[in-house]
């Protein structure tokens, strides 16, 4: 359990130090990219940014 919560922790490290870069790359504004405000906050819903993501990920691990 703890080793999981280690991975976890260690993943969302390097993703929010890689976010500039997938920024620059044009991840986050992709179609199906949700961003709406509602009650006076902007939301952002990153749907095909993460499905992509995903996709690169699994075909990483399937060549390693």
């Amino acid at each position: 359990m703890i080793r999981w919560m280690i991975v976890i922790f260690l993943a969302l490290v390097l993703i929010s130090g890689l976010t500039p870069l997938l920024r620059r790359l044009g991840f986050g504004r992709l179609p199906g990219d949700l961003r709406f405000r509602l009650f006076g906050r902007e939301w952002y819903i990153p749907l095909m940014t993460t499905i992509v993501l995903s996709m690169v990920a699994s075909l990483i691990s399937h060549l390693i």
